[in-house]
C-alpha cells in the first residue's frame, strides 16, 4: 500500500481519501484553508445525473456573449487580457460545437450515475447520514424556446437511460399543491437527487480523522520538488512532505499548484453565490431550477437555499451585488409567493468552481510525473461527482482497473 498526499481538502479530495483510506492506503490531505468553507459547503447540494451536457456548447457562446453587458446576469466573463482567461476562451470556442456535446453525453452520464450510486452507498454508513433525499429536481421554464430545448434535453436524457419527464402546470402542481406557479411547465428529472453538502462534508472530515488520515488545515502549498519524471516533496512553509504518490484536487487553486511542476491545467475559476432563507413551511420540497435564469433552490436544513451565477475573473473576494440581485429578482417570476430579500453582504457565500474550457472534469494521471494524478476542474458539479471522482482516482492510484471508462476525463487531452 501507497503514502498518498493530496492537496485540496474540499469534496474532490476528501472524497479521494475516502476510498484511498478503505482500500487500505496511508492518507495526508493539506488544505491552504481550514477544510470548513469550501466551494463543496455552499453548493446547492444537488446530486444531477441530468447534467450531462457540458458547459461548452454552441448556445452557450451565443448566449453568453448576450449576458456579457448585463451585471445581473447568469454568466459573465471579466474582460481581462489574462493569457490563461485568453487561452481559456479559445479553447471554450473551439470546443463549443453539437459533436463535443454528442460525444461528451456518455462519459459524463456514466460518471454522475456512479456518483449517486456511491452516494446512496455511503449515506447507509454508520456515521454519514448527510439528507439524502431522492425526490429528483424539477427545471421550470416560462418561455417557448426553453420549453422546447428541455423537452429536446429530457428525450436525450431518455436515450440515455434516465428517468426523465415534461411536465406541464397542472402536473407541476399536483407534486407541490401549495407552491404558486407562473410557469410554461417542468422537465422533472427524476434521475437527480440531493444532500446537505455541510453535513457531508463534517461526516467525511470525522471519518477520516477517525480513520487515520492526517487532515492539515491552513497549510498552503509552496513549492514542489520532482526528480526523473516523479514528485519527490511538496514544501508548505517551513514542512516538508513526502510520499509515493501525489493527487492535485485544488479546485480553482490547481492552475498555480500544478505550475510549481510545469504542469498546465487549464481551467478558470468561476464564481458562484448563494444564500439560505429560513422556511418551515413545506412550499417547495423538491428543489428547483430555473431555466432562463440559471437560479438553483434547494429545499436544505430547514429551509431554502438559493444560489447560481457564474461569473469567469481571477480569484477575488468581491461580492457583486448586482449578480445576488440577479438572483433575488428572477424568483418572484416562477414563484410569486416566494420573495426573497436582498440579503446582507455578511450573510453571502460565495465560492469558485474550478471550470475546464471543455466542461469535461480532469480525472487521470499525467504524462510528465508517473505519480501524480488530477482531480479538478468539475465546474459546478463538484459536489455531484464527489464521490465517483474519488473512487476513481483511488483505484487509479491503486493500479486497478476503473469502475468506468476515465479515457474522456484524461488530464492531457487536447
Amino acid at each position: 500500500m501507497a503514502n498518498v498526499l493530496i492537496i485540496g481538502g474540499g469534496i474532490i479530495g476528501l472524497s479521494t481519501a475516502y476510498y484511498l483510506q478503505k482500500a487500505g492506503h496511508d492518507v495526508t490531505v493539506l488544505d491552504k484553508g481550514d477544510m470548513l468553507d469550501s466551494c463543496s459547503y455552499g453548493n446547492a447540494g444537488m446530486i444531477v445525473p441530468s447534467h450531462f451536457i457540458p458547459l461548452a456548447t454552441p448556445g452557450m457562446l451565443s448566449q453568453g456573449i448576450k449576458w456579457m453587458f448585463n451585471s445581473k446576469s447568469p454568466f459573465y466573463v471579466k474582460p481581462s487580457l489574462n493569457p490563461d482567461l485568453i487561452k481559456w476562451g479559445l479553447k471554450f470556442m473551439k470546443k463549443a460545437t453539437a459533436d463535443h456535446v454528442e460525444r461528451s453525453a456518455v462519459p459524463l452520464t456514466e460518471l454522475s450515475l456512479l456518483s449517486k450510486k456511491l452516494y446512496e452507498d455511503l449515506n447507509a454508513e454508520p456515521g454519514f447520514d448527510f439528507d439524502l433525499v431522492e425526490k429528483g429536481i424539477l427545471m421550470f421554464y416560462k418561455t417557448e424556446k426553453a420549453a422546447e430545448e428541455e423537452s429536446h434535453l429530457a428525450e436525450k436524457g431518455r436515450e440515455l437511460g434516465l428517468d426523465m419527464a415534461v411536465l406541464n402546470v397542472e402536473e407541476c402542481k399536483q407534486l407541490q399543491p401549495n407552491l404558486k406557479l407562473d410557469v410554461l411547465g417542468a422537465v422533472h428529472y427524476r434521475c437527480d437527487a440531493h444532500l446537505s453538502p455541510n453535513k457531508l462534508m463534517t461526516a467525511l472530515i470525522k471519518y477520516l480523522k477517525a480513520s487515520g488520515a492526517k487532515l492539515l488545515s491552513n497549510t498552503e502549498v509552496t513549492k514542489i520538488e520532482s526528480n526523473n519524471g516523479k514528485v519527490t516533496a511538496v514544501i508548505a512553509g517551513s514542512q516538508k512532505f513526502t510520499a509515493d504518490e501525489y493527487v492535485i484536487a485544488g479546485g480553482s487553486w490547481s492552475p498555480a499548484i500544478a505550475k510549481m511542476l510545469k504542469v498546465n491545467v487549464l481551467l478558470m475559476p468561476g464564481k458562484g453565490y448563494s444564500f439560505n432563507v429560513p422556511d418551515d413551511s413545506d412550499t417547495m420540497h423538491i428543489p428547483a431550477l430555473l431555466a432562463e435564469a440559471r437560479v438553483a433552490i434547494t429545499p436544505m436544513n430547514g429551509g431554502l437555499r438559493y444560489g447560481g451565477t457564474m461569473e469567469l475573473d481571477a480569484i477575488n473576494t468581491r461580492i457583486n451585488m448586482n449578480r445576488v440581485k440577479g438572483i433575488v429578482e428572477s424568483v418572484p417570476k416562477y414563484f410569486p409567493d416566494l420573495k426573497p430579500a436582498v440579503p446582507e453582504q455578511k450573510d453571502i457565500w460565495f465560492g469558485f468552481r474550478p471550470s475546464s474550457a471543455d466542461g469535461l472534469p480532469y480525472i487521470g494521471r499525467t504524462k510528465n510525473y508517473a505519480n501524480l494524478t488530477l482531480a479538478t476542474g468539475h465546474g459546478m458539479m463538484g459536489l455531484s461527482l464527489g464521490a465517483a471522482t474519488g473512487l476513481l482516482t483511488s483505484e487509479i492510484i491503486s493500479g486497478k482497473t476503473t469502475t468506468i471508462k476515465v479515457a474522456d476525463f484524461a488530464p492531457d487531452r487536447n
